[in-house]
């Protein structure tokens, strides 16, 4: 477990620094304003179908379909699903092209005329990911039932890499068409290092049919995931619409906020996968086993994580970003937004056991209940605290849907939450009331260092997420 998720792992990590670094170039050549945010809004639905498929909505449904096959119906499954998400994938393309300046208009309400016209015609030009996407998420399943994560956690890394070249360079002269088109590059040269092995495993683009029924067959599968990827993405795109309300800028530092903090979350994401393949083999107390070892590892990697974000975020933004953003909202925001890292982790990994069962609305019904929450509290705290509003929002969802998809799958007693959350609420504010108010980027930075990595030597003694329990 532990080998394919490293491995995995820093596969992510080389696409998360690039899509950190296409963010952070972004501000340096267009700064934090109405033409950053509008871009920033044209990218939104394109990436959101990204980031739904990078975590796992198309495998989590057809990895077990995929498995249940012999070698020769796999074949033909694949050049089916193949044939029919490249359909999907353009009309797809032709939604969101044709209406273009109505979706711009649902993200973004609050950008000015301007803004508007150019995220449109930014947005025609980004649509056209969605075929490469959706061919990558499916291409990726073969190699995952064989255990090989890294060419498919490549996929990041290759989207992004395209739009970091072209703004680096061209800096300032850069334009939103050229950086949609970069995207576009990107979106493909996800799928190449795919061809190889899923033509290696007998897909062929000439054949086109699959077996009756199979796309009935993934559609049941997919449709609970699909609803609780939407509602997902619906606070995604509600978090969106109050930033733009929130003043020219909001936007844009809520979105590389969130990159910032994705970056803690690779190791976890890389767990995720891994383990879904896993528990998908085992049963009954191998597969508890699994899920404990699995959170054990989530604690062992956000809460340092966090309490480096809370305690050392200005000294971050201070050595890492553009000059502007240490005196802006972002340092704040961004101590807000780890805090929910900790008691959010584990909400992967308790979907994906029901997940691993065949159960695929019980994890739904949870998420809806806490989007809710998380919904409800987007439309009031943001108007009344500011950004970080948006973040205790998400604090208050996760929660809810963590304690629900314990309590309902009977995990309550079995897994060791409380010890957990408790020793995690406590650390964080130490880091926020001591770290975080400190002078000097340099004290900052050191201290809040030297306590994640005490924290996380403690941790590993503790949990120890490699040892079998009995």
């Amino acid at each position: 477990m532990f080998g394919a998720t490293l491995w995995l792992t820093l596969a992510t990590l080389a696409g998360l620094v690039a899509g950190f670094a296409r963010e952070w170039l972004l501000i340096a050549a267009w700064g934090a304003g109405g033409r950053s945010d509008g871009f920033l809004v044209a990218l939104f639905l394109p990436e959101a179908l990204r980031m739904t498929l990078a975590a796992g909505l198309l495998a989590a449904a057809a990895l077990p379909l995929y498995q249940a096959r012999s070698a020769e119906r796999r074949q033909t499954w694949l050049a089916g699903m193949s044939a029919r998400l490249l359909g999907l994938g353009l009309g797809l393309y032709a939604l969101l092209a044709l209406a273009a300046p109505f979706w711009v208009g649902l993200v973004g309400p609050g950008l000015d005329p301007a803004a508007k016209a150019e995220a449109a015609a930014n947005l025609r030009w980004l649509a056209a990911c969605a075929p490469a996407l959706l061919l990558h998420a499916l291409w990726s399943i073969p190699l995952q039932a064989g255990q090989r994560f890294v060419l498919p956690g490549l996929g990041s890394l290759l989207f992004n890499l395209p739009p970091v070249l072209y703004l680096f360079s061209q800096g300032n002269a850069s334009q939103g068409t050229g950086l949609s088109m970069a995207c576009l590059l990107g979106s493909w040269l996800m799928c190449l290092p795919l061809l190889g092995p899923v033509w290696r495993g007998g897909w062929r683009p000439w054949q086109l049919r699959g077996e009756a029924g199979d796309g009935r067959e993934l559609r049941g599968r997919i449709g609970p995931l699909l609803f609780s990827n939407l509602a997902s993405q619906g606070l995604a795109w509600l978090e969106r619409l109050v930033a733009s309300y929130l003043g020219d800028g909001a936007v844009t530092w809520v979105n590389l906020a969130r990159k910032l903090i994705n970056l803690p979350l690779i190791a976890l994401m890389s767990l995720n996968q891994v383990l879904l393949g896993l528990m998908s083999a085992e049963q009954g107390a191998q597969r508890l086993q699994l899920l404990r070892r699995g959170l054990d590892a989530a604690t062992l990697l956000t809460l340092p994580a966090a309490i480096g974000l809370v305690g050392a975020g200005p000294a971050l933004i201070h050595w890492l970003l553009p000059a502007q953003s240490a005196n802006g909202p972002l340092p704040e925001l961004l101590g807000w937004f780890a805090i929910p890292l900790l008691f959010g982790a584990w909400n992967a990994l308790l979907a994906r056991f029901a997940y691993a069962q065949g159960d695929t609305r019980l994890p739904l019904h949870c998420e809806l209940a806490g989007s809710l929450i998380n919904a409800v509290l987007l439309l009031l705290l943001p108007f009344w605290l500011g950004l970080s509003g948006i973040a205790l929002a998400a604090l208050g969802g996760v929660i809810v849907t963590n304690l629900l998809l314990m309590r309902r799958q009977g995990l309550l007693g079995p897994l060791r939450w409380r010890p957990q959350w408790l020793a995690g609420a406590a650390l964080l504010s130490l880091a926020a009331m001591a770290l975080h108010p400190l002078q000097g980027p340099g004290w900052q930075l050191g201290l809040s260092t030297l306590l994640a990595s005490v924290v996380m030597l403690a941790l590993a003694l503790w949990l120890r997420p490699w040892k079998i329990s009995p």
